[in-house]
């Protein structure tokens, strides 16, 4: 039986190019969506074409607590083991003080922080048993800053103190660690200047942009380094440093 993993936010971009790696490394794939079920139906469709029964959507609005439950029941209902779990969706747009609202604080912290940690309880179990791992994805502006975003990074610092937590408290049968990518896509619904693409890219020691590859090479790398836990490991041409 082939080894199933569930990626959150899979029916585009750098999801989408996990989900498409992992399976075709001989894994199945639950694909999580939102509001892209057009991509994530055509997704599946292609995979299932090339190996049957291997891949599945599923819907939910991680903002919702309700569906995160759904979209537990469901990936359980449907497949008889998880192996994996990488919390790759997110919600991301600037929350300038004086702007802040209930809502903006439930959206970025439900899809960044919250939901990530409930679906880890929900299949801890499961991936003890099957000595599983997870991957959350987080941001190098954590340990930096990022002006107007302060709800965002509140969230993404959670999930990089979670991940750091959780590799203690769920070792040794699962390994938990991070990606946090710097520049590398832009954000969705957003195109940039070539001056800001310029001055993005002139902050870069590698000076270049990143590509969804890069993300990928960590994911897989991660997924295979049964002696690494508890990393946060920077996909950021050196910005960091």
């Amino acid at each position: 039986m082939n080894k199933t993993i569930l990626i959150t936010g899979a029916a585009k971009r750098i999801g989408k190019e996990m989900a498409l790696s992992f399976f075709s490394k001989g894994w199945d794939i639950v694909i999580h969506y939102n509001g892209s079920e057009v991509e994530a139906e055509a997704l599946a469709d292609k995979m299932n074409s090339e190996r049957s029964n291997s891949a599945m959507i599923a819907q939910a609005n991680l903002e919702n607590a309700n569906e995160v439950a759904k979209l537990v029941e469901k990936t359980l209902s449907k497949n008889s083991r998880i192996d994996a779990l990488i919390n790759n969706a997110s919600t991301f747009y600037p929350t300038p003080i004086g702007t802040f609202s209930e809502e903006s604080w439930n959206a970025l912290m439900g899809s960044n922080l919250k939901a990530p940690l409930f679906l880890i309880q929900s299949f801890h179990k499961e991936l003890e048993k099957n000595k599983g791992f997870i991957i959350n994805v987080t941001d190098i502006n954590v340990d930096r800053a990022l002006v107007n975003h302060s709800i965002y990074l509140a969230a993404k610092s959670g999930l990089q103190t979670l991940t750091k937590s959780l590799a203690k408290e769920l070792a040794p049968n699962i390994r938990v660690n991070a990606i946090a990518p710097g520049a590398i896509l832009e954000p969705p619904n957003a195109e940039w200047t070539t001056e800001q693409k310029n001055n993005i890219v002139n902050a870069v020691p590698l000076k270049r942009m990143g590509a969804e590859k890069d993300i990928v090479d960590a994911a897989i790398y991660l997924s295979e380094a049964e002696y690494v836990t508890g990393q946060i490991l920077n996909i950021d041409g050196g910005k960091s440093l």
